[in-house]
This record gives structure tokens, sequence and C-alpha cells, in this order.
């Protein structure tokens, strides 16, 4: 920061009784009262530079004392001091602190060139142009110093000379930046890195009010001299530094506790900053995007400026990571811990605008890459969710249902979180779990998720029969209803639980039984497969009523158990037959 000195005496001004005088062998004959604070000066040093008080005395008589209020003075009694020192010719500092304020009292108090030559205004202009415009730090300070003296900086020119300074800057080659500015990113080391990295500029005016970090935005993006994604950072630093974090809890207490009138300009600072961000996608990140949706829900923003952050998440959701879309939800109330709501409004706009703009078109690669880009990170994002021992199914069921089925090709990710869910939930209702697993499509499980589900005992039978089904209709029948069910009552002996991915590829060898315990356990899974067979038959009725194509399906679907059931006859045979050996043994 740069400085002027000006005078050459000792500062005499004291204190006394709430009054402030200067030391001197003449008595005082000019009281000045400035808001609270009385000063008792005199004529000689002050009527020669201030304009206004030569035409305040002009009809007082030269020895007479004289009481003047100037409780109108822009920056108040300090700044009024400042020229009253000056005109003492006591020493005085200024910089870009006090600059402002000491300008403007020196116009108000009229210290002219015609009025004294080499007056105050002058030498002021002369520092404001030779010093601190040609400093970065020194004109973001006066910048926002205008605000406490808005009408008079415009009047003087000092916002737009301001601004001008500090976008010829901004614009200038990184090669050519010599002054020193604010760079805190953590990861960065200033030694390691001799070059100035582009959004050098992006920290220093984030410390600027709104409306002129506004100022300079626009003033930048008229040149269109920076790429847009330069301007999204300022934009995202400058979020980063006013608005809360909606992932912190102890920066939403300090945010929650804030009084009405931060909130308020948190919320037009929001809505100024969705309005400077530039049309060209990718400018900013979708996790930006989605992190100033967040914020606009506490902070209560206008419904266009909601829209049109929906509108942005949704062109970019296809960018988003699974950390993007976790937001926690702060209530005071028992419920989930994260904000699905604001997800689920996501998805759903996403799809909306998916559909308008591919409709007809989903053989294209374009189309389907993007929706099953969401469908990964939406399934993932199940996954985690799914932890919350709050979470609702009816939750869980609306986001997997929200995206359309073409956008999932394998279901193994979903299954996972459904499997997630009911770990999670042991107490879950059997219809709850029922609705859960109806989102699962078990054409399109993998080989090895389809051999975990149909030995998943969390899951509903309903749906491990209909995993089984569609597993022998994929291929060779590689086990009968009796080795599927024998294998799952083996699992849940062992508490074999672990999703497909963290099995191992070994293969479990089954402990060795008696002859007598394979007799019983062979008619127990005679009495499973029967089970089976009976729910196999409930679910082709209840697909039968409900799909269109469903009596063609349980047509198919009874000729494949015809084909099922010479193994299972040979089988019941074959036990019989070497019951009635064992018993013609016996008797002889």
């Amino acid at each position: 920061m740069k400085f002027m000195k000006l005078g050459t005496r000792p500062d005499t001004f004291y204190t006394e009784q709430a009054t402030r005088t200067v030391e001197s062998d003449t008595p005082a004959d000019l009281i000045l009262q400035v808001n609270n604070v009385t000063y008792l000066l005199h004529k000689f040093p002050l009527l020669p530079k201030c304009g206004l008080l030569q035409h305040l005395c002009s009809s007082s008589h030269e020895k007479e004392s004289i009481l003047i209020e100037l409780n109108d003075i822009p920056g108040g009694e300090d700044a009024f001091e400042l020229c009253a020192k000056y005109c003492y010719g006591i020493t005085i500092n200024l910089s870009a602190n006090n600059f402002l304020p000491a300008l403007c009292a020196a116009k108000f108090l009229r210290m002219t060139e015609s009025v004294d030559k080499g007056n105050f205004i002058l030498k002021q202009e002369a520092f404001f142009s030779s010093c601190i415009l040609e400093g970065w730090k020194d004109s973001i300070i006066i910048l926002q110093a205008t605000i406490k003296l808005p009408e008079l900086s415009e009047d003087l020119g000092i916002v737009r000379r301001c601004i001008d300074s500090i976008v010829e800057k901004i614009l200038t080659p990184p090669t050519k930046v010599l002054w020193s500015y604010t760079y805190t990113r953590p990861g960065y080391n200033k030694n390691n890195r001799p070059s100035v990295p582009r959004d050098w500029w992006t920290e220093d005016i984030s410390d600027l009010d709104i409306d002129l970090f506004r100022c300079i935005i626009i003033a930048i993006r008229t040149t269109n001299m920076l790429p847009p994604q330069l301007i999204g950072e300022a934009l995202h630093v400058y979020a980063s530094r006013w608005l809360p974090d909606t992932r912190s809890i102890m920066s939403m207490e300090c945010f929650m506790s804030e009084p009405r009138g931060t909130k308020e300009r948190n919320r037009r600072a929001l809505e100024s900053i969705v309005s400077m961000v530039p049309p060209e996608q990718g400018s900013v990140s979708v996790g930006f995007l989605l992190r100033l949706l967040s914020v606009g829900n506490f902070l209560g923003v206008s419904t266009a400026t909601k829209t049109e952050l929906l509108r942005r998440s949704c062109q970019q959701l296809e960018e988003a990571a699974v950390d993007d879309l976790i937001f926690p939800k702060y209530s005071s109330s028992v419920e989930c811990q994260y904000n699905i709501e604001l997800v689920l409004a996501v998805v759903e706009s996403y799809c909306m605008l998916w559909r308008r703009q591919f409709a007809g078109k989903y053989e294209d690669d374009q189309p389907l890459s993007s929706i099953r880009k969401v469908a990964r990170v939406i399934d993932s994002y199940l996954q985690v969710i799914s932890k919350d021992v709050n979470l609702q199914v009816s939750k869980v069921v609306a986001i997997a249902e929200a995206l359309p089925d073409i956008a999932r090709p394998l279901h193994d990710e979903l299954y996972r979180a459904i499997n997630t869910y009911l770990k999670v939930h042991p107490n879950l209702e059997k219809a709850n779990k029922k609705w859960l697993c109806r989102i699962l499509n078990c054409q399109k499980l993998s080989p090895e998720v389809r051999a975990h589900a149909v030995k998943n005992e969390r899951l509903p039978l309903r749906t491990v029969v209909r995993v089984f089904f569609f597993d022998q209709e994929k291929g060779p029948r590689s086990s009968t209803p009796l080795e599927i069910l024998s294998k799952r009552k083996q699992n849940m002996a062992a508490g074999d639980d672990q999703p497909p991915e963290a099995e191992g590829r070994t293969n479990k060898v089954a402990p060795h039984r008696s002859r007598g315990g394979d007799n019983k356990d062979h008619v127990k899974t005679e009495t499973l497969a029967s089970e089976l067979e009976k729910k196999l038959a409930i679910v082709e009725a209840e697909e039968a009523c409900t799909c269109p194509k469903g009596k063609e399906a349980m047509e198919q679907r009874r000729m494949t158990m015809q084909n099922l059931e010479p193994t299972s006859n040979m089988s019941i045979g074959r036990s019989r037959s070497e019951r009635s050996s064992n018993r013609g043994r016996n008797c002889r």
C-alpha cells in the first residue's frame, strides 16, 4: 500500500472534556460542531483554504467567535480532522484507507484551486492518479470504500476510474503481472511455481460488495478477452467467500444464527451470481450449480433463480460425481439426513429435458451415453444414501424410477443399492420389501449378480423366483431348483451375504454329510422345490394379468418348466427306488 505524506508540523490536536482543540498561544475563535464532536480552532489557518468556511464566516466580525455546524460533512469527524490538520500544516499520511473520505470532505469544504493554489484537492487527485490507480490492491480498497459514499464517488468519477484500472490489470497477460496479489488455493506453492496463475485476480476482487463485483465481471465479459471458464472460476471463488457451505455442519449452524440482514445480503448475492454465469456450457461445474441450488433452498431465492439453476444443472448432470449430490438435510425432526428432494427434482428435470431433446433418437449413441452416465451416478448415489437408517422406501423408489428403463443396460448397481438398503433396514415390512424389489429388472442382472441374488436371504422369495427363472432363460441350466434352494439354505447357515463384487472367485466346498443326513435333506429339498414351483406359478399368473404380452410370456415359461420337470421327476423317482431297495435289503 502506498502513502502520501503532507505537512511538517507535529500533531498538536488533543481532547479535553469531549472537545477537540489544538495547542496554540492564540485563543480559539472558530467553533465547529461535527456530529457529536466540538472543535475549538482558529480562523486564520482554515479560512484561506476552505471556501465553504469563508462563505459562512463572511457575515461575522473578524475578531468575533462563530459557531458553525458541519453535521452533514461526508466522512464525519475523522475526515474533517484530516482537512483541518492539512490547513494547520500538521503531518498527515494519506493512503487507500482514508483517501476517499478525505477527498469527499475536501470537496465539501471547497478546498479547490480557486480558493488557494496547490490546495488539498489537487494534491489528493495527483496521489489518486499516480499511486492508487497504479496499484492493484489499492484500487480494490478504494472501490470497496465507495459503498459508504456512493453518490459523491459517482460524481467524482472514482467508481468508474477504479473499475477501469482493475479490469485493465485483470486483462494483463500473466507473464506481465508484477504487482502483489492474494492466492491461497489448497496445494498451491508460489515458490515452486514461478509463473503467475491465470486466475490470480479472483480472490482479491471477491472482497468487493456484490454490486461492485458484478460491475467488474460485466466489464470483463464485454471485452471478450477471457474464456468463460475463467469468469466461472471467479464466480466460484466469490460464492465460496460469501455463501454458506451446505456440506459443512459448522458453516450451516453459523448461517442459521446470522441476522436477517445478512441472510438477505446472501440471498441477493446468490441471485446476482446466477445471473452472471456465462451462457456457455461448462463455464462452471455442475457441482457448483448444485451447490448454489442447495444454498438457494435455504435462502429462499426467487423462483426464476431456482428454475435457471435447475436448467443449467440438468444440462451438465452427466458430468456430476456422487459427492456433487450429497447434501445434508438440516432439520430438527428425525428424518433422512440427506436432501433427497433436491436430487429428485434435478433428476426429474433432467429426464424431461432429455426426452424433449432426444425424442425418438434412442438408437443414437450420444443420448444413450448421456443418460446412462447419469444412471450410473444415481445408482452410486442410492448406494450411499441407502445406509441411512431413516431413509424411507418411497424415496429410494422415487429416485430409481425417475430414470427411464433405457437408462440402465444393467441393474447390477441398482441391485447393490437395494441389497445395502435391506441390510441396513433388517426389520423392513414384507410389503415394503416387495415394493422396493419391484424396481429391479431381473433380466438386466449379470450372471455374477444373479448367482448372488438367488442366495440372498434378504430378498423376497418372489424376487428370487424371478431371478432364478431369468437365469434359466439366459443360458444352459447350471443347477436345478432343488440345487438352488439347497445352496440358498447353506448360504443362510453360513451367513454369506456379501454382494457379488466382494465374494471373490474361489469356489466353496460343501462340508461332507452322512448318508442319513442326505436322505433327510433330500426330503426337505423336495418340499422346497414344490414351494418354489408354486411361487413360480403365482408370479406367472401375476405377470399374465399385468403385462400386455403376459399370455405369451406365460406360455413360454410353462414350456421352460416342462423342460425342467424330467430332471425333477427323475430325481424323485430315483429317490423312491433307492428307498424301496434299502427296505428290501433290510428285510433280507
